[in-house]
C-alpha cells in the first residue's frame, strides 16, 4: 500500500483529499506541525507528498527544497495560485507536478497514479520493502528504522536490496556478487565479506542484530525462519 504524506493547512481541504485518496486504497496522512515537516516526513516515509505552497512558518518550496535533499520521493503541489510563475517555481523547486484548486478528485486520484507508476512500477519497483520495522527507501538508497534515516554505501545498498526483494529466501554470493558487478566496480569473494561485515555493524550500531542471517554453504537471508 502506498503512503501520501498531505501538507495542507486548510483542514477542510485536507479531509476532503484524505477521504477521496483512503477510498482508493492509500494509506494517507495529513500533517498538523507545519515547523517540522522534514521530521514527519521522516518518520511517515511516504511515497508521495501532497505540498500546499502557502503554509504557516514556511512555505511548500522551502520544504519541497528540503525534502529533495534527501529523498526523489514524488512531490504533487497543490495551490490556489495557480499563475505561470507559481508553477514554473514549483518544478524548478524540485516538484513533479501541479494541480490548481480548486481541483476534482478524479483528477487529483489521477495524478497521484500517474506520478506512482513512474516513480515506483517502472523497473520493477513496488514501494519500500522492509523487514523488522526498517524500511529501505528506493529513491533515496538509505535504509529508515526507528525515526532515522541510516546512510548506506552505493554496495550496501545494493546488498540489501538484492536480499529485500528475495525476503524469505536464501540468496547465494554468486547472486549478490552479480548485483554488486552491476554497480560497474570490481567485485570478488573478499569483496562481498568486506562489504557485508561492515552493513552487519552498521546495521547492528543501529539496534538491528541478525538482520541478515548466514545459511552455511548456501548464502544469506532476510526474514523466514532464522
Amino acid at each position: 500500500m502506498y503512503r501520501i504524506l498531505i501538507v495542507e493547512d486548510d483542514p477542510v481541504i485536507s479531509a476532503a483529499v484524505n477521504r477521496g485518496l483512503t477510498a482508493w486504497g492509500y494509506d494517507v496522512r495529513e500533517t498538523e506541525e507545519f515547523h517540522r515537516v522534514t521530521a514527519l516526513f521522516d518518520d511517515c516515509a511516504p511515497h508521495l507528498v501532497l505540498m500546499d505552497i502557502s503554509l504557516p512558518f514556511c512555505d511548500g518550496f522551502y520544504w519541497c527544497r528540503e525534502i529533495r535533499k534527501k529523498s526523489k520521493v514524488p512531490v504533487l503541489f497543490l495551490s490556489s495560485a495557480s499563475d505561470n510563475m507559481n508553477i514554473v517555481m514549483a518544478m524548478n523547486m524540485g516538484g513533479d507536478d501541479f494541480i490548481a484548486k480548486p481541483f476534482d478528485m478524479s483528477v487529483l486520484v489521477a495524478k497521484v497514479g500517474a506520478l506512482l507508476r513512474r516513480a515506483y512500477d517502472f523497473g520493477g519497483q513496488t514501494g519500500f520493502p522492509e523487514h523488522r520495522g526498517a524500511r529501505l527507501d528506493t529513491s533515496a538508497a538509505c535504509l529508515l528504522y526507528g525515526g532515522k534515516r541510516i546512510t548506506l554505501t552505493r554496495n550496501e545498498y545494493r546488498i540489501l536490496l538484492t536480499l529485500l526483494q528475495r525476503k524469505g529466501s536464501v540468496v547465494s554470493r554468486s547472486t549478490l556478487m552479480e548485483q554488486l558487478w552491476e554497480t560497474d566496480c570490481y567485485v570478488d569473494e573478499n569483496t562481498l565479506t568486506v562489504n557485508m561485515t561492515r552493513l552487519r555493524r552498521k546495521l547492528e550500531a543501529e539496534g538491528l542484530p541478525d538482520f541478515i542471517v548466514t545459511r552455511k554453504g548456501m548464502g544469506y537471508l532476510i526474514g523466514g525462519e532464522d
